[in-house]
């Protein structure tokens, strides 16, 4: 936990996606300081078309590299979230090539007893985690 979703338009070869996840992980360790091995992380792939993402009026542009991260996570300070956007588009420049006007990130907080990692059990509520 979190869990992170990605979307991304279809072509990246398995080596592209890998230095994506890659990136994203180690933002997420510095930024909210998870264990190295809390690592939950899916990636959508979708045909161009089935991907609008404008820029809120921002004045900028997208391009077929634009990449949607969806955060789920236990409620975290400003300061981390701020650390995570900075992060996580700062490493995805360096290590995939991605621009900073091509990556959006959005946080949904939820609680303990929204979390079973399995077992049907909420470990977080059980004192597991």
């Amino acid at each position: 936990m979190p869990l992170l979703r990605f979307d991304v338009i279809e072509g990246r070869s398995k080596q592209d996606l890998k230095k994506l996840l890659d990136a994203a992980h180690e933002a997420m360790l510095q930024a909210f300081e998870v264990p190295e091995r809390d690592r939950y992380q899916i990636v959508h792939q979708h045909p161009a078309h089935e991907m609008i993402i404008e820029d809120t009026g921002l004045g900028f542009e997208r391009s077929e590299d634009v990449v949607v991260i969806s955060v789920t996570s236990k409620q975290r300070t400003e300061e981390q979230k701020q650390k995570l956007y900075k992060l996580i588009v700062e490493k995805l420049g360096e290590k995939c090539g991605i621009e900073p006007n091509d990556i959006m990130i959005n946080i949904v907080t939820n609680g303990d007893a929204d979390w079973s990692f399995g077992m049907g059990e909420a470990q977080f509520l059980t004192g597991k985690l």
